[in-house]
Order: structure tokens, then sequence, then C-alpha cells
């Protein structure tokens, strides 16, 4: 784990998705967050304390960690002036951007010279194999979703720390940079060349107890153009006993892809399952998880009972309601 308290690098965020590590690291670990740092025109808040980088070091915040993503994952040259200040000021860096830190010589030069540390999460660090397809023992569950940044993480979070809450056996497994953060280990699948994915999910989920469960964070989307070759990779490498539907149902169009609208949970589920019995004949689509963040309470009630009663399934916001329905579902 990277040393806490984190000051948490919001930059020049559009808005609130484009910020979801932040908030994901905020809302999973709180107790490690002092607080955030956001320029000017920032559109993302957190809702805790602001802290220049001053403010931070005196606080005795121990690493800055970059909280924004951006499309391509590129560090902002107008971010460097703030990430080199806290170099200067004692602090380290970690990173979860497809554009390294290591990589960028201002960066590296300011580390240098202040003895501290750069940390790309997005650098693999084990040789990962080809997937063998063999079956494992233990079971796994895997979130899926109709877009990016539907609340995959979140419900996989949820319901690990709900199975650990009722002494039940379970592991929550990382698959990209924010749950990788959080959790202190994991894979960065889409920094993974293509034809070793697959082979590092089944390294990821090994062996286990035969009531030990797994629970895999999904990426990206089957529907998404730009995405879609991680969540097969998890599909396939994952070979899951169990398929959770996660949705989010005021998007007007895919993320990022204006040309797109999203597909119905239906879709998802007989689209998701036909793959998924590939590897595993016995998997089955248990439950559905949606994401209603910008739903008011009695909306959000109502949205949810519609989709359960048409799609038969139990159907909850995990980070509204709890995890327990999900967690049911399964045990």
């Amino acid at each position: 784990m990277f040393e806490a308290p984190y000051l948490l690098f919001l930059g020049d965020a559009p808005d609130g998705l484009a910020a979801k590590m932040a908030q994901g690291i905020y809302d999973w670990r709180p107790e490690a967050v002092a607080g955030q740092i956001r320029m000017e025109g920032c559109n993302a808040d957190l809702g805790i304390k602001d802290l220049s980088i001053k403010e931070a070091a005196a606080a005795g915040v121990k690493t800055l960690v970059i909280g924004v993503v951006n499309r391509g994952g590129v560090i902002g040259e107008n971010w460097k002036s703030i990430l080199v200040e806290a170099l200067e000021s004692g602090m380290d860096i970690a990173s979860g951007l497809h554009n390294l830190l290591r990589d960028e010589d201002d960066l590296v030069k300011a580390a240098q010279e202040n003895g501290r540390t750069l940390h790309d999460v997005r650098i693999p660090s084990v040789q990962y194999p080809i997937a063998s397809g063999k079956k494992r023992t233990g079971k796994r569950c895997l979130a899926v979703g109709t877009d990016c940044s539907v609340g995959k993480m979140y419900t996989t979070l949820a319901m690990d720390r709900e199975m650990k809450k009722r002494g039940l056996k379970s592991t929550f497994r990382p698959t990209g940079q924010t749950g990788i953060l959080i959790e202190g280990n994991g894979v960065p699948l889409d920094a993974v060349v293509a034809d070793f994915m697959a082979g590092s999910v089944e390294w990821l989920t090994p062996d286990n107890d035969p009531d030990h469960w797994d629970f895999i964070e999904g990426q990206g989307s089957l529907f998404h153009a730009s995405y879609s070759g991680v969540t097969m990779a998890l599909i396939h490498g994952g070979q899951p006993d169990a398929l959770i539907l996660c949705h989010e149902p005021t998007r007007e169009f895919m993320r990022g892809l204006p040309d797109y609208t999203l597909p119905s949970i239906e879709d998802l589920r007989e689209i998701a399952l036909k793959l998924a019995q590939i590897v595993n004949p016995e998997c089955k689509a248990v439950a559905i998880s949606i994401n209603t963040q910008h739903m008011d309470e009695p909306a959000a009630l109502k949205y949810l009972d519609e989709v359960e009663k048409k799609m038969g399934l139990p159907t909850v916001d995990p980070f509204r309601q709890g995890a327990a329905r999900l967690v049911e579902a399964l045990v």
C-alpha cells in the first residue's frame, strides 16, 4: 500500500465521473484521506476539505494520489507545477493513468532530487500466462455492465464487505487502478498485453476453498465499442459461477460515445450469460445492481421495484441500500 494520509488530486476534472478514482478511494478508504486539491475549472468535488500543497504537507500528507481519469489517461502539462511542488514538499505520487509518471522526465528529476517515490499502478508486475481454460476450485462472481463506470467496482466491493460481515469466505479481486489503490493488490488489466489478459484473470482468481467466493471487479462493457476487450478477458479468464448485472439508468448514451445508446438489462443478461457459459456452463445471472446516484429516493425505489418485477431477479443499489440481497442471491 502507498503511505497514508493521501491528498486526492482532482486536477481540472470536467465532471464528477472524471474523478471516479478519487471518489472510489474516498468512499472505501476515507480514513486514509486528508483532503482534496483542485485546479481552476475543476467541476468535481468530493465534499471534503480542500488543501493546498503547503497545507497538506503541514497536515502530514505522505502521498498525492492522482484521482482524475481523462480519456487516454494522460498527465496534463498544466498539472506539472502542482505535482512537482508535492514532490518538493516531501510527498510521494501515485497514479493509475496510462501515461506513466516514470516517463515524465521533469517528475522523475524532481522525485530523485527530493528522495521521493513515483508509484505507477498500471505497470504489470507479473509475467502472466496465457489462459488455459481449466476449471478451478472455489467460486467466482463477476460484475458486468451495460456501460463503463456504472458501479461494477462498488458492487463487488460492497458484496465482499457484506460476505466478510457475515463471517463467510470471500476476496475482492481488483482489475483496475482504483481497485488496486483501495486494496493494495490486483491486476491492471487494461495494461496487460491482449494475449495474456484472460490468463492474468486466471492468475488473479486461483484455486480456493469450495465455499470461498472471489468477487471480480468488472471493467468496460461488452457493448462498448472502445472497451469491450477487457470485459471478454474477465468473462473467459474469470470463469464466473455468477454474474451481477450492473446498470446506470439516467445515461443518455454510452460513456464517451454519443452515437451509441445503452443496451437494455435484458440484452446484457442474454449476451453476457451466453459468453460466460462457454467457459462455465453452470454460470447464472443471479442479481441486478443499479446505480441510482442521480435519482431521488422515491424515483430510485420505484425504478428498482420495476426492474425486479420485470427481470425476476433481486435488484438493489448496493451503495445506497447495502449488498445483503445480492449476497443472499449467492449463498
